[in-house]
């Protein structure tokens, strides 16, 4: 056989069965985005910024089904099977250069996004609604305070009409019966601001979900030229059967 032909049906179908794992890892990364974001989405008003996750959940799903139709274009080397395939990749690839592009973009206007809904929704706490919840939740997980840090409760009507008190969800331990919430007891609280914090966390998850489709916009572009070889080379020379292994 063909050294190029050979090295691009082997190519092909390693990408073809890696389309499965390759599926999983994506729907994986893509639940994590949109588990991650949904953890704090009192705080992101922005929902577009959900765009990459959504392409990668939906790109991970048409992977799997299509991985099978690599195996069988390729070792037939049909012609139509092969077309089939590489119309699939190129599909694929664009939508993950679009979902990479959104990332970067998003990625940074997720801090002047959150600043603005962070505040409305700190000024609103009153220690008993679902936004006080999501409040509550985010310093304990992130042990953090307030906005920017633990003086921005300082605005607020919580800490006017409670003594001049921050939440207990600041405290470095929440069950202890010394930390009362009280800015005298600095030593008890956390006193990072959960904007950088959040922004950071958010980021890192966005970073991480781009380096993963890159990866794979990659290995789908050397598809695409082992489609364009195969195609190519093979049809000029037989129009036959022709086994890997031949």
């Amino acid at each position: 056989m063909d050294c190029g032909i050979f090295t691009s049906k082997t190519v092909l179908l390693f990408l073809s069965l890696i389309f499965w794992a390759a599926g999983a890892l994506m729907a994986y990364v893509g639940a994590y985005v949109i588990k991650s974001y949904d953890n704090f989405n009192n705080f992101i008003q922005d929902k577009y910024t959900l765009i990459p996750a959504a392409i990668i959940v939906g790109v991970s799903v048409v992977m799997f089904i299509f991985g099978l139709l690599g195996c069988f274009a390729t070792i037939r080397e049909s012609k139509v099977g092969l077309s089939f395939f590489f119309l699939f990749i190129m599909v694929i690839f664009l939508a993950e250069i679009a979902a990479l592009v959104f990332s970067f973009i998003y990625q940074y206007k997720i801090s002047g996004d959150l600043q603005r809904s962070m505040s409305v929704v700190f000024d609103r706490y009153d220690g008993e609604d679902a936004e006080t919840k999501a409040v509550d939740y985010l310093q304990t997980q992130l042990q953090c305070c307030g906005v920017k840090n633990y003086t921005s409760w300082s605005s607020t009507t919580w800490y006017a009409n409670h003594n001049n008190t921050v939440p207990v969800s600041c405290c470095k331990n929440e069950t202890s019966a010394q930390c009362t919430g009280s800015v005298a007891q600095l030593d008890l609280l956390n006193t990072e601001g959960c904007e950088s914090k959040l922004e950071v966390l958010l980021q890192d998850v966005l970073g991480y979900a781009m380096l993963v489709i890159l990866g794979f916009a990659i290995i789908k572009f050397f598809g695409m030229l082992s489609v364009c070889v195969i195609t190519c080379r093979a049809g000029s020379r037989r129009s036959g059967y022709q086994p890997l292994y031949a």
